[in-house]
């Protein structure tokens, strides 16, 4: 744990004793899980037909859900969170008081770029955080830097990236900008493609900024559920783009879960 973790952590439990992710997952400190997921979207019921996969619910609140995910010998901690920055940077840092080995992002992003079509799975090469969450993290919040950019840890990633091909999948690296609003998104939407990125989502600015804190391998895997350049749309979407882009989720996203929580990079 750093320091800074440490001191986060400690604040709050100052006002607030107890174990927070046990009273918002049902989640425990007692063993090191191989990986944390976080989705702010996908509960594994949502996602998961492979039956090798056993799910078991632990706890569900008004706004989060925890799960054990566990397969062959891997055990997986799964927090299902409310949308938004501001939510991840909450739930996540609560998450502080488990043990795990790394973390695994996954969940929904709209493309702005012709180029990406619903079903093809990305990962940040970068995120801009048009968000105000992150500015807690700093020393100051009045260090706010606007749509400051969130980088992964590039090495990891790469090595995720290799995994991947290794097992047949297509990962694509992607510029993201993180908003705060889907219904104002729209609004604002040629300002939003002025910054040249290639996906609009919600959470991974502050995702990566929180790894970084926790010192944890981490990486986001989002599916391409629509396209404002060619018209595709989050909901409402034809047959064949349906099947496309559920195979993507339902298919590639838990055998990649999987795969990268048994994963040891040398």
């Amino acid at each position: 744990m750093t320091d800074k973790l440490k001191q986060i952590l400690d604040n709050i439990h100052k006002y607030n004793p107890c174990s927070l992710t046990q009273t918002n997952f049902g989640l425990t400190d007692a063993f090191v899980y191989d990986a944390l997921v976080i989705a702010p979207s996908y509960s594994p019921y949502k996602i998961i037909r492979d039956e090798s996969f056993n799910i078991t619910e632990l706890l569900s609140a008004t706004h989060s859900q925890g799960f054990l995910v566990e397969k062959e010998n891997l055990k997986i901690a799964w927090i299902k969170t409310t949308t938004g920055a501001c939510n991840m940077l909450d739930y996540l840092l609560i998450c502080g008081e488990l043990r795990f080995k790394k973390m695994i992002f996954i969940g929904a992003v709209g493309a702005l770029k012709r180029e990406f079509n619903p079903g093809d799975i990305c990962t940040p090469s970068y995120s801009i955080a048009g968000t105000l969450a992150n500015t807690y993290l700093k020393e100051s919040i009045r260090d706010y830097v606007p749509f400051e950019r969130v980088y992964p840890d590039r090495d990891y990633v790469a090595k995720v990236l290799r995994l991947a091909a290794d097992n047949g999948y297509s990962i694509k690296e992607a510029s993201v900008f993180c908003t705060d609003s889907i219904v104002m998104e729209y609004t604002h939407l040629d300002e939003i493609k002025s910054f040249d990125t290639d996906l609009i989502e919600m959470e991974t600015a502050t995702f990566y900024a929180i790894a970084k804190i926790m010192e944890v391998p981490a990486v986001a895997l989002l599916v391409v559920s629509d396209n404002s350049a060619t018209g595709v749309p989050l909901v409402g979407r034809d047959e064949k783009i349906q099947e496309v882009y559920e195979h993507s989720r339902c298919v590639v996203l838990p055998d990649m879960i999987y795969k990268i929580a048994g994963y040891e990079p040398k």
